[in-house]
């Protein structure tokens, strides 16, 4: 095993919830409250749904038409069905396990919203959403959609049926993940039980993080609890986990895009010029229609 890693610090979840439209309640650990945007680089934004109950309804709740440019949208589904629209013709429905990564890109418009059929009979519903930063070079590049299914996300089975990883996104232990990404990122979306023991790496130059959905951990010496945000230092490569008990938790890890961010809500660019730009754009129709 490689040296491990250092823990920055941990910290709970913000003390209340945000509502992001009528049907996501989500605790925001970054950017807000949080001055930690370069150690976080290339992720944006990371919003928390945890688990909450909906009662039934017949008028789906959601976030209606929204633009976005610049950046990559990240929806990881852990209870309930999200559908997805958007400007670009792409449309899906992501439940558990499933995740919809989103390339704004040049520009989009696009709406989440519960799905329908689990609309109407409610239910316990809990998410992620991430926001990934796109570098200068590929701001405009055209909107793309990946919708990766739990039933195709490659994934690692623990030894003793202790667990497993599912690789969404970069590499875990050799074992390479589902999304398309434009600069090095890893995504593993973990699921332990209570005594299961876990090693691996991220690399040095990587910004890397853990959110702890359900259950307790020890992280490189370290308890963190449910609900619990780990900041790692970039002194060493590798991480070592036990489940002090089941477990749920996402793993982030990055290469920083060390450029400037000019970001106004929805548009994310790396000049006041380009953010003119896009709302220009915006405001002449130029991310096209949906409705």
């Amino acid at each position: 095993m490689k040296e491990l890693k250092k823990i920055k610090f941990i910290f709970n979840r913000p003390e209340r919830p945000g509502m992001v439209g009528d049907g996501f309640r989500v605790y925001n650990y970054f950017p807000s409250g949080n001055n930690i945007r370069k150690e976080v680089s290339p992720f944006l934004m990371l919003d928390f749904g945890a688990s909450f109950y909906f009662p039934p309804s017949d008028t789906p709740r959601g976030v209606d038409v929204h633009p976005h440019r610049g950046f990559e949208t990240v929806t990881i589904a852990y209870k309930g069905a999200v559908a997805h629209h958007d400007s670009a013709g792409n449309s899906g429905i992501i439940n558990s396990g499933d995740v919809q990564w989103m390339t704004a890109g040049s520009g989009i418009l696009h709406k989440e919203y519960h799905e329908q059929n689990w609309s109407k009979k409610g239910g316990d519903f809990e998410m992620i959403q991430l926001w990934v930063n796109l570098p200068k070079a590929h701001k405009m590049t055209p909107p793309k959609y990946q919708e990766l299914t739990a039933a195709n996300m490659p994934k690692v089975i623990l030894p003793d049926a202790k667990g497993q990883v599912n690789v969404i996104a970069g590499d875990f232990n050799g074992t390479k993940g589902a999304a398309t990404t434009f600069t090095p990122v890893n995504l593993f979306d973990m699921k332990l039980k209570a005594g299961a023991e876990i090693d691996f790496t991220t690399p040095l130059t990587h910004n890397t993080t853990l959110l702890v959905i359900e259950g307790e951990i020890t992280v490189n010496g370290e308890k963190a609890g449910q609900h619990d945000f780990v900041l790692f230092r970039d002194n060493a490569e590798g991480i070592s986990i036990k489940a002090n008990e089941d477990a749920v938790l996402l793993v982030l890890s990055g290469e920083p895009i060390d450029e400037p961010i000019a970001q106004y809500g929805p548009f994310v660019m790396n000049t006041q010029q380009e953010l003119m730009e896009a709302i220009d754009d915006f405001n002449s129709g130029k991310f096209g229609k949906l409705v």
